[in-house]
């Protein structure tokens, strides 16, 4: 069967490109021809290695160019390259002659259902329901923000299957037939879990608005936390000043991070599905967490793998991270829960579901 991806770029090194290399790896090796379409790759390396039987191709239309600029510079710079963009995919589509295309929910997203390949069109969506409304902006970009999220549920109506990641984000398409849940697969598994004797309690992921570190820090500034140490893994805007406890910076090694920590929390404003969560699971850790908008509630059972907190409830976020530090049997017995539960997101299991649904499609 022959598969074609589409996305914007293919060289952050970011969760959604992880994710579609596992995904285009283990296709290749079950006998899927797997191309992967990029917009606005533009000479730039790889950012995870994919099986060398998988084809990649740029259209070269740089969206990213108009990025960060104004409203007008994108008013009038996108329809053109949205034309641009029309004719290169239809013709490249048309050489390769897929029997189905996958749009990552990218530049192509109101391009695909108007493709005449004569293959079958699927959408997947790698964050929520609400993500643009989540962004936070005001004035004239709330607005727009609004429409296109109301315009997201016509267009996922259009494609063949619509996967998302969760069910909680399913009860938010409540309009759309052709739905499916299908999560994303666990990025790597450990021969054994964390010992969960550490002083180090971890937090992974960017330095941006959406992770809230800024409510982990006014958290962790509420409790006792002599002999602990808080270890936030990432980079991106500054986290200014921090206490001494805190160490911040990127890893070079996440699976050791998490192998070296006592649990891990989390404390989104908002995700589709967190990759940090099936991390923290496959090394056996126990997580405190917000019950964002979405993924927690569906990875995280409370009070047996993991404490799920109240969206933005700053103080319960402290009250879970204070029990789990003081009651080591508690972590060790949701550390082997989470150990446990870890294999719902195997990589087998995961592309078993991709698997039927393409030859479902076929």
């Amino acid at each position: 069967m022959n598969l074609v991806y589409c996305i914007n770029g293919f060289y952050r090194a970011a969760g959604m490109e992880r994710v579609l290399a596992d995904k285009a790896n283990w296709l290749a090796a079950h006998g899927y021809a797997v191309t992967i379409l990029t917009s606005d790759q533009l000479g730039r390396p790889d950012a995870f290695p994919l099986d060398p039987r998988v084809e990649k191709y740029d259209l070269g239309i740089n969206y990213e160019s108009n990025n960060g600029g104004s409203l007008l510079d994108k008013l009038l710079h996108y329809p053109a390259k949205q034309r641009r963009h029309r004719r290169a995919l239809a013709a490249k589509l048309s050489e390769i002659h897929p029997d189905i295309t996958i749009s990552m929910f990218c530049n192509e997203v109101n391009l695909l259902p108007r493709m005449h390949d004569g293959g079958r069109k699927v959408l997947e969506i790698h964050f929520s329901r609400f993500k643009r409304l989540q962004y936070g902006r005001r004035g004239l970009w709330a607005l727009i923000d609004r429409f296109r999220s109301r315009q997201d549920e016509k267009l996922a109506a259009r494609y063949d299957r619509f996967v998302v990641l969760t069910e909680e984000d399913k009860g938010y398409w409540p309009q759309i037939p052709n739905l499916r849940v299908i999560p994303n697969p666990r990025p790597f598994t450990l021969p054994e879990p964390a010992s969960l004797d550490s002083h180090t309690l971890l937090a992974v992921g960017r330095y941006t608005h959406q992770k809230g570190f800024d409510l982990l820090l006014q958290a962790w500034k509420m409790i006792d936390t002599q002999g602990w140490t808080l270890r936030i893994a990432g980079s991106g805007d500054p986290l200014g000043a921090v206490p001494d406890n805190v160490i911040t910076g990127p890893s070079a090694n996440i699976q050791e991070e998490y192998r070296n920590a006592a649990f891990l929390v989390m404390s989104s404003r908002y995700e589709g599905l967190p990759m940090v969560l099936l991390e923290a699971q496959a090394a056996g850790l126990p997580v405190v967490s917000f019950a964002c908008k979405c993924g927690p509630k569906d990875v995280i059972t409370d009070g047996e793998d993991g404490i799920l907190i109240p969206e933005g409830d700053i103080v319960g976020l402290a009250s879970g991270m204070k029990r789990l530090m003081d009651d080591i049997d508690l972590r060790h017995n949701m550390g082997a829960a989470a150990f446990r539960n870890s294999v719902r997101y195997d990589k087998e299991r995961i592309m078993t579901q991709w698997d039927s649904l393409f030859h479902e499609l076929s």
